[in-house]
Formats: C-alpha cells, sequence, structure tokens
C-alpha cells in the first residue's frame, strides 16, 4: 500500500477505456474486484497508517475516482455499502456545522441509533465527523458488519435530524431541502442495515 497514492492506472482512467469497450460486465467486475481487493489488503495490513491514507483518499479528488468506480453498484453488493461508506463520511465533512446539528437534533428522537453509532449525548460538529471518521476506520480494523450497522445507525440518527428540522420550519426551500437529506439518509440507513445481514451470512460481494 506504500503507492496507494501512486497507481499504475487512475480508477477514472481504466474506467474509461473498460467503458469504451462497452461491456457492462466488465465495470460491474472491477467494481467488486477493487472493493474486495481494498477491504482484504488494508485489514491484513499491520500499520494504522495505512488506514489513514486510505480514509484520507477520498478527501481529495479521490472520491470522484470512488464514485466512478462504485456508485453504480448495487446498494446490497460490496463496492455499493463501501460507496455509502465513504459518502456518509463526505457528507458530514463538507459542512460539519450543519451535519453536526442534524446529528444533535437527531440524538434527541433516536437514542437507540445514537448508542449503536457510538456518540455521547451533545457531540460537537467536530465530534460528529470523528465519528463518521472512526466508523469508516472501522470497516477497516474491525467487525465489517458492525462497522455497516453503526454507519446505518448514524444515518438513521441524521434522518431523524432532518425530521426534527422539518417540523414548524416555515421556509418552503428550506424544507424542501431537508425532506431530500431526510430520504437520502433514511435509504442510506436501510441499505446499509441490509448490507450488514448480508456480510454476516457471507452473501455480500
Amino acid at each position: 500500500m506504500s503507492d496507494f497514492h501512486k497507481p499504475v492506472k487512475r480508477p477514472g482512467d481504466v474506467i474509461e477505456m473498460m467503458a469504451s469497450s462497452g461491456d457492462p460486465a466488465e465495470l460491474s467486475g472491477l467494481a467488486h474486484d477493487t472493493a474486495a481487493a481494498l477491504l482484504n489488503r488494508v485489514r491484513k495490513a499491520p500499520d494504522q497508517q495505512v488506514v489513514d491514507r486510505v480514509i484520507a483518499f477520498a478527501d481529495g479528488e479521490g472520491l470522484e475516482d470512488l464514485a466512478e468506480l462504485w456508485a453504480d453498484s448495487p446498494a446490497s453488493s460490496l463496492p455499493g455499502a463501501m460507496w455509502r461508506l465513504y459518502l456518509l463520511r463526505h457528507a458530514v465533512r463538507e459542512a460539519p456545522s450543519a451535519a453536526g446539528y442534524r446529528f444533535k437534533r437527531g440524538v434527541e428522537v433516536d437514542t437507540v441509533g445514537q448508542a449503536i453509532a457510538g456518540s455521547g449525548s451533545a457531540p460537537s460538529p467536530e465530534e460528529v465527523v470523528d465519528l463518521a471518521t472512526e466508523i469508516l476506520r472501522g470497516a477497516f480494523t474491525g467487525d465489517f458488519a458492525v462497522a455497516l450497522e453503526r454507519a446505518a445507525a448514524f444515518a438513521r440518527v441524521m434522518a431523524g435530524g432532518s425530521r426534527e428540522l422539518i417540523s414548524g420550519n416555515g421556509d418552503p426551500q428550506r424544507v424542501a431541502d431537508e425532506w431530500r437529506r431526510l430520504e437520502g439518509y433514511d435509504s442510506v440507513s436501510a441499505e446499509l442495515t441490509t448490507a450488514a445481514a448480508l456480510w454476516r451470512s457471507g452473501e455480500l460481494h
């Protein structure tokens, strides 16, 4: 993994090459192969700095590469689940204050989700970002199913926060925006819950 930032070909280059071949099966295979290879290789690496680099990879343009590889994969697949883990962290990292407030409101109405996610009772925006990073890190260092379940709970708390922010809000545009977030977080929560069950039964590929 020492050359993680220097692949022979960028994922986007590989996608472009395969897309020109017109074979969707090859693209799907690439998505599954890269997700499995990344997960397995990092989990076997003794150096925790490897995990840090893999997580940080998506903080720059790497997220676009991962999107090209994984975003179109079914939610019930390994690349689809990996994509949702990265995307969840990205969403809160990009707007920590708003995400922190949304999560804090969600904690007020979903203490079960809070407990599963592993959050304190009144997290700061920085703590919410740290929690999302910790959950993603757990996918590479701990029980993958547990990481998926924690991420699902995290998304459920975020959905609860959106629901609270909608209540009593008189601004139609803000309500519409928050509804979209609510639906997105609800979907991700359900999808990650299913992915965790599939992983436990050996059916997440």
